[in-house]
């Protein structure tokens, strides 16, 4: 009898549970976009609402359960995957006190406070967890205990998200080292949390549940989940990771050198080690890889997948139409127009994500420049497209700083994710990087390095690289064109000195940033 295994993937934008055969296969997926609010008495707050969005999930596991008619006794395990940085607090009985999503930058006050503690507390932080304060839980706790006191004083445990949905599933709280360490509050080279860092931001240091590394069985279904979701309470629950890391997993991404650009709602460049030497400028992440004793620096670019979502939504209302009399998708419609636009958008740029600074992170007021008054030329395709070729510079970017951190250079990248699908993304990305990008044939591989680990737990797979070596196949290469690529590196350093005036407006309060990390100005 085949078995199988279950992903859940709770992205920034939207939720998916996917189920695979033991051979990678992707059988049956239900999905969900979704959305965080912000608390209107709060600036910058992204809430995460807890019951809403377990309803999401447990009513997609039963529509998993139905569509595939696979008998739920024969899904093996299950593991779970997230939105790095969005964290969830509980009381000692487990119940959940606050959630938050991933860019929540309500706590602006608290890095303020945080930067008086020492002139050099940042860095000296982040010489040990790999962390900022841009992103981390430290200052979204902090701001816990100045506004929400009561919170503060019944807070037993903090998690990440994906570990909320494991906790829901098993009933067992714990963390994982991929996801856990972008709190900010780990030993990211001994993979567990450090107290002492804590102690010094003036937290409590009581608040830490159990480290667990990905692959590794927590439990169970719980008699309640299965209740309400249709699987078994025979399927067990395993530790899975964050999402550019089982990204990683799923794209065969585990091995010195190896390198890939993940593109969803964020995305991320991901190099991977098995050393960790810290960047003294503070500029990139590191994080635990979800493979024991391997790391990654990491570079990201903010919204690239929301852009291109607004845009969709907000001016593709015809081929909206058009989707739902024929079926082609608006994505579809979209590129093949753009492909008829030349390399480069005319000269036209955009400005949304900035390269990363991880110390300093600002990005510009979103927009578009240096175009005409020439609908022949200028027009939704040729913005379409440029939205695309933004992305392809920023990244560009971010493997440059990675490069001067490491002093090596990738020979090609592993391009995986939801804009992988895009043929025409994927050789913008080539010629702008001007080396060779492979694509997945499971190009939403961050689900099936959740099903991975799923199946290590299981001990389907005798470990990830057994996994890796039975499951991860590729598609396809693009080849760079050369052609185009000059075109690119002339634009791309106009684009570096366009987003620096344009940062210098949003700093300068003309215009407001897309997005600025809490305590920068």
């Amino acid at each position: 009898m085949e078995k199988y295994l279950m992903a859940i993937d709770a992205g920034t934008g939207s939720v998916r549970v996917i189920l695979f055969n033991t051979l990678g296969h992707e059988l049956c997926v239900a999905q969900s976009e979704w959305t965080h609010k912000e608390d209107k008495r709060y600036p910058g707050s992204m809430d995460f609402d807890i019951n809403q969005n377990i309803n999401i999930i447990t009513d997609l596991i039963k529509e998993i359960i139905t569509k595939s008619k696979v008998a739920p006794k024969d899904i093996i395990s299950i593991s779970t995957t997230s939105m790095r940085e969005a964290i969830v607090l509980y009381d000692e009985k487990g119940k959940e006190l606050w959630a938050c999503a991933n860019v929540d930058s309500r706590s602006n006050d608290e890095v303020y406070n945080l930067y008086s503690i020492s002139d050099t507390i940042e860095s000296d932080l982040y010489k040990v967890s790999g962390q900022t304060f841009s992103l981390g839980a430290i200052p979204r706790i902090l701001w816990i205990k100045k506004n929400l006191p009561e919170t503060y004083k019944k807070m037993k445990y903090v998690t990440m998200l994906n570990d909320w949905i494991t906790y829901r599933l098993s009933d067992v709280i714990s963390v994982e080292p991929s996801n856990g360490c972008t709190t900010g509050l780990f030993d990211i080279k001994e993979r567990i949390w450090d107290s002492q860092i804590a102690k010094k931001v003036n937290l409590r240091e009581d608040i830490f549940p159990i480290v667990y590394e990905s692959g590794t069985v927590i439990g169970n279904v719980t008699e309640e989940m299965a209740a309400l979701t249709g699987l078994s309470p025979e399927t067990l629950v395993v530790a899975g990771g964050g999402d550019a890391q089982l990204g990683c997993i799923g794209a065969g991404v585990v091995n010195e050198g190896d390198a890939a650009v993940f593109g969803g709602s964020f995305w991320q460049y991901e190099y991977t080690t098995n050393h960790v030497e810290i960047d003294n400028e503070c500029r990139v992440r590191i994080n635990c890889h979800a493979v024991p004793n391997t790391w990654q620096y990491e570079a990201i670019a903010f919204f690239p997948g929301l852009v291109m979502r607004w845009f969709r939504d907000s001016f593709c209302e015809l081929e909206g139409y058009l989707q739902n009399e024929t079926g082609e998708s608006i994505y579809s419609q979209m590129e093949k127009r753009a492909r008829n636009v030349p390399a480069g958008s005319y000269g036209m740029l955009g400005t949304f994500s900035n390269i990363m600074n991880y110390k300093s992170w600002k990005h510009a007021a979103p927009g578009f420049i240096n175009y005409k008054l020439d609908s022949e030329k200028y027009n939704k395709a040729s913005f379409y497209r440029s939205i695309m070729e933004n992305a392809a510079f920023v990244t560009k970017g971010n493997i440059e700083l990675v490069n001067d951190i490491t002093n090596t250079s990738p020979k090609s990248i592993i391009f995986a994710g939801g804009a992988s699908k895009s043929d025409l993304w994927c050789q913008i990305v080539s010629d702008v990087l001007n080396i060779p990008l492979r694509v997945p044939v499971v190009r939403e591989s961050t689900a099936l390095g959740a099903a991975i680990c799923a199946g290590v737990g299981a001990k389907v797979y005798n470990d990830f690289d057994d996994a890796i070596s039975k499951v991860i196949k590729f598609e396809k290469t693009y080849y760079p064109n050369h052609e185009n690529n000059n075109v690119y590196e002339d634009l791309y350093i106009k684009w570096k000195d366009i987003y620096k005036k344009q940062l210098e407006l949003a700093d300068n309060n003309l215009t407001e940033h897309m997005w600025i990390a809490p305590g920068l100005k």
